[in-house]
């Protein structure tokens, strides 16, 4: 049989990169999101439908923190690039805001009908248009933080590329969780359906091809019951960040799977949360590059 990327079948790739068929209920997991999202909806306060662009899709919903220029965490939803959006994507800004964190969530359009090109420019101008408006909105532009789940994981990666820089966006940390990093093997399985990947493509979108974010810290998670490719592209992200002299804490969270795991933000006791509050309050100092 073909094997079109590190020995594995087509069939392989399917199985591997299949994020739903790892959880049983699908549906249970998206109510999840849903159900704890519209609690912040209704228990705090949100400034609904910040337009970062022209399109119907480029809006965003800010959830302030109590005092003024607090820390930002700006959340980006996954959904394999096709699915899902800010409603859906809330659920850790009651967690946040007792903490006195703002958070935004992002919405962008979605594939097919957008490029993935189009998806990485929508997330980059939405933070840019977040940090031009600290006045209005009155948080720290200093204090920026990306976190984002799946593909979510990936687009927030791709923000932090130093061509945003332009965009003036002075990003100080990311949480990056279950991410797909390297999107080569995506080309032979289901995802291109509605990416219409080709090899140019997947490697001018992929953060393993492009320059390793080392000059701020990096928390990057997984579940335990993903998939052995999708632990792989968190491990091997990780790992090409450190070698180029980053900084990042790694960690698997056990009994969580590829959709729960980022949900562990709304809890204030669990380790990923107090992780992600450790990174804005402290975040660790720039580690330069090695020469």
């Amino acid at each position: 049989m073909e094997h079109p990327y590190r020995c594995m079948t087509m069939a392989d790739l399917e199985t591997q990169y299949d994020a739903r068929g790892t959880v049983s209920d699908f549906d249970a997991e998206m109510r999840a999101y849903r159900n704890l999202s519209n609690s912040a909806y209704s228990n705090l306060s949100v400034i609904c439908d910040i337009a970062y662009g022209p399109g119907d899709d480029e809006r965003i919903d800010f959830f302030p923190a109590k005092a003024p220029n607090s820390p930002l965490f700006v959340f980006i939803h996954g959904g394999y690039w096709r699915a899902l959006g800010r409603s859906d994507s809330a659920f850790m800004a009651k967690s946040f805001v007792s903490m006195g964190v703002g958070v935004a969530v992002v919405e962008y359009s979605l594939a097919p009908a957008a490029s993935l090109g189009q998806i990485v420019d929508q997330v980059r101008r939405a933070v840019s248009h977040l940090t031009q408006n600290t006045q209005r909105l009155s948080f720290d532009a200093a204090r920026v933080y990306l976190g984002g789940s799946s593909a979510g994981a990936h687009l927030a990666a791709m923000a932090l590329q130093p061509d945003t820089s332009e965009l003036g966006s002075p990003v100080k940390g990311a949480l990056l969780a279950s991410g797909l990093y390297d999107l080569e093997p995506l080309r032979f399985c289901k995802p291109n359906d509605w990416l219409s990947l080709t090899k140019a493509l997947a490697r001018l979108n992929s953060p393993m091809q492009l320059p390793a974010p080392v000059d701020v810290p990096l928390v990057v998670v997984w579940g335990e019951t993903e998939t052995t490719e999708f632990k792989r592209q968190s491990q091997d992200f990780t790992a090409k960040v450190s070698q180029a002299g980053g900084s990042v804490i790694e960690f698997e969270v056990p009994n969580r799977n590829h959709f729960d795991v980022i949900a562990d933000l709304a809890d204030p006791e669990t380790r990923l949360f107090r992780t992600a509050i450790d990174m804005i309050n402290a975040p660790k100092k720039v580690v330069s590059p090695k020469p």
